[in-house]
């Protein structure tokens, strides 16, 4: 099986849209989620997730060092301060990076307009798998 890690800063937003996604979107593939400096899931996020039918109202906000992120096939990154942050960790031999830079959401159209363009990156992602 397939694991896959995605990390934003706060792992409030992004990672957490993108972790529900994919959970959505392949039951296949092991996802989880973290954050360099977690803050707590947004309730902007369970909101505009749940108007499309995904409830990630029972995820957590995890430290990227509280997480089991070791045995990742891919690490993907969300903001420009996680891939910083993530440029410089030990990463395995195995484990793929990439960086997909979504804008930080503010308003409620901003969270939306990054959801959908999360599932747009994650269709794309399951495509190349």
């Amino acid at each position: 099986m397939v694991m896959v890690l995605f990390v934003c800063t706060g792992n409030a937003a992004r990672s957490q849209m993108a972790e529900g996604w994919l959970k959505n979107l392949n039951s296949d593939v092991s996802v989880i989620s973290a954050g360099t400096k977690p803050e707590g899931v947004s309730k902007i996020a369970i909101k505009v997730m749940k108007e499309i039918g995904i409830d990630i109202s029972d995820h957590t906000s995890d430290n990227l060092n509280d997480v089991d992120w070791q045995g990742a096939d891919f690490a993907i990154t969300l903001c420009g301060s996680a891939n910083e942050t993530c440029v410089s960790m030990p990463w395995p031999e195995t484990c793929k990076r990439l960086h997909w830079p979504i804008k930080d959401p503010v308003s409620e159209d901003e969270y939306r307009n990054a959801r959908d363009e999360i599932k747009q990156k994650i269709n794309n992602f399951l495509i190349s798998l």
